[in-house]
């Protein structure tokens, strides 16, 4: 054998017997064998049998005494799991896998897939940003989501609160597709879980991660690597200058995507990250048409040019008196949606999905806190 590593542009060809698959499982699951080690390891020995096979040496080679590949148990078992969730392995070479993941070097030799299969191979544009996202960082990305998707584009984000989740809201009627940090059937955060189940309806969740991997700190650069490679392009809303938004970008950029980025006030730090962007060269969205003429070179006339985010008022309920730990939650509520940047305060209530008498004694605790002020005209915003 030549040893030379699989390139992404030439699969290998994907098993087509139960015996492969669960060979080509146990082979990626192997302790120590990452994707490009895979790949190098299916070109030396030609098959992920004959590779299991030579793992022992090879460790012992490399000084690792009784070293076990994964075994067969472990791999079927790890099968039904994923048939118990309802989900699907694609491989790489299949029809139905993502075919822009192999501009990748290493793209994933499999993934767990749950939903819309067909979607998978979709014009795709990301949305990602902050978790702590402002009133306004949320609308923005809402909108947009909703806008793209009106114009034929599948909306791939990742699942977390705040921007990720507005971005999934926006696009679920058009199909959104979700990248998790974790197994496909371990959704993070757990509050997203209804989320979840509606994007299945039309959409897709997706992980190359072991059926029931809880999600660790390591695993989201991986789901973030995977989201830019299924985008044609990556837009970022509220994003701090060291995030994990920032690495989805700069993964963008190193698989040839353009990146796009919402600018914010100056003294947000949530929107540092943006335009640090936008001054490095990221092109400065305002509204869906700026995405949609970067992609296309030339306007789009049915897209608006225009934030009108507006999202129905919940209908107003009655509530007990508020304890201290449910005033403190909604103090934490409101400094987290508000920023530098002055928003209405009608605007903020139906954001927390909360009544006008509900908000109004908070916001008056906080005003004589010092820590948010009122502009004419019914205008809220952090202090400086």
């Amino acid at each position: 054998m030549s040893g030379t590593p699989i390139s992404s542009n030439h699969p290998p060809l994907p098993p087509t017997t139960e015996d492969d698959r669960i060979s080509w499982l146990r082979l990626l699951r192997s302790r120590r064998v990452g994707i490009a080690t895979f790949y190098r390891l299916m070109s030396e020995h030609g098959s992920a049998a004959s590779a299991l096979d030579a793992l022992p040496e090879i460790a012992r080679a490399a000084g690792v005494e009784n070293y076990a590949p994964c075994s067969e148990d472990a791999a079927r078992a790890e099968m039904r799991l994923g048939q118990k969730a309802g989900a699907s392995l694609l491989f790489i070479g299949q029809d139905a896998y993502p075919q822009r993941l192999l501009d990748l070097p290493d793209p994933p030799p499999m993934l767990w897939v749950r939903g819309q299969i067909s979607i998978l191979n979709s014009d795709m544009i990301a949305l990602v940003g902050a978790r702590n996202a402002s009133s306004l960082g949320t609308r923005m990305a809402r909108k947009l989501a909703l806008d793209l998707g009106g114009a034929g584009y599948r909306v791939v984000s990742g699942l977390a609160r705040g921007v990720d989740t507005a971005a999934h809201l926006g696009s679920l009627q058009t199909g959104s597709v979700a990248v998790l940090a974790g197994g496909i059937d371990v959704i993070y955060p757990a509050e997203n879980a209804g989320l979840a189940a509606d994007i299945l309806k039309e959409g897709a969740l997706i992980s190359d991660q072991p059926v029931g991997t809880i999600p660790q700190a390591r695993h989201f650069p991986m789901r973030n690597r995977l989201i830019a490679g299924l985008s044609h392009s990556v837009v970022v809303v509220e994003a701090a200058a060291k995030s994990g938004s920032l690495i989805t970008a700069r993964n963008a950029l190193d698989q040839g995507r353009d990146v796009l980025a919402v600018p914010g006030h100056p003294m947000d730090s949530r929107a540092s990250g943006c335009n640090i962007l936008i001054r490095d060269g990221a092109t400065l969205v305002r509204c869906a048409a700026d995405v949609l003429e970067t992609l296309s070179g030339e306007s789009q006339a049915p897209v608006q040019k225009s934030l009108s985010l507006d999202i129905p008022a919940p209908e107003p309920e009655k509530r007990a008196p508020r304890s201290l730990r449910e005033t403190a939650a909604l103090h934490s509520q409101i400094l987290n949606r508000l920023s530098p940047s002055p928003i209405a305060e009608d605007l903020l209530i139906r954001d927390l999905r909360a009544t006008s008498s509900q908000v109004s004694p908070a916001l008056t605790e906080l005003e004589l806190d010092g820590r948010i002020k009122r502009h004419t005209g019914g205008l809220l915003s952090l202090c400086p």
